[in-house]
């Protein structure tokens, strides 16, 4: 079963269909999970569907086409404002930590569970923008290690995913890049994005039992790019 969560049902009530023309069930909620109100709501509602929260995975967040919006939020840390500091934080971090807060005590009630946590390879490197936003990975990365020694006792398991570049919408202006093989090379050794369906595979894995003796890792999905670096 699956609960989809988005700021608005636009893309939400398609990805359902897609589940259940799969033989899944599921159900959609539209919360700002930037606040702490929109996640007690989404555990409430999530809970009341299914009976219960096995498997969490935190993935909301914007990056650099937020920019296109929101001006100043990609930029290096001089030229960015403590408005655009703080709303990529909290979209990108504290919506991490609302959820997780939320869910643990659920996990525990059931005696254990998986968390899965995206952050990003921006938050293992340098970068010369984006500062916030490799800010906020990087936390998360930190953020998983110690929920994973904190609540091993309670039979929780907490993992990170950290992809490089994806073929979302959040990167698609600048997805041309790869169009060049030259250029490609240079980015990745994979020389493409990932898909979509290479992150939620990896999310699969770290949730689920095969995953079981897996506890505080960050598994790296960017077809080699953080090899060279």
């Amino acid at each position: 079963v699956l609960a989809n969560i988005d700021f608005v049902n636009t893309n939400l009530d398609e990805t359902l269909k897609l589940v259940n023309q799969a033989g899944g069930e599921g159900t959609v909620i539209a919360a700002d999970l930037s606040e702490d109100e929109g996640a007690e709501k989404t555990i409430a509602l999530a809970e009341e569907a299914f009976g219960g929260l096995d498997i969490l995975i935190t993935s909301a967040g914007v990056g650099y086409s937020w920019a296109e919006t929101h001006p100043g939020t990609m930029d290096d840390i001089a030229a960015t404002s403590p408005e655009a500091w703080h709303d990529i934080m909290a979209l990108n971090l504290d919506s991490t930590f609302y959820m997780v807060r939320r869910a643990i005590p659920e996990m525990r009630k059931r005696g254990g569970g998986a968390i899965v946590n995206v952050a990003s390879i921006s938050g293992m490197l340098g970068l010369p923008v984006a500062h916030t936003y490799s800010a906020a990975k990087g936390a998360t990365i930190n953020l998983t290690r110690s929920m994973c020694v904190a609540y091993a006792k309670d039979n929780i398991r907490t993992n990170c995913v950290a992809p490089g570049w994806i073929a979302t919408p959040m990167v698609a202006p600048l997805l041309d890049i790869f169009d060049n093989p030259e250029t490609a090379d240079s980015i990745t050794p994979a020389r493409r994005p990932g898909t979509p369906e290479e992150m939620a595979h990896a999310c699969l894995f770290l949730a689920s039992e095969e995953a079981s003796y897996c506890n505080g890792t960050v598994l790296v999905v960017d077809g080699g790019q953080s090899a060279r670096q």
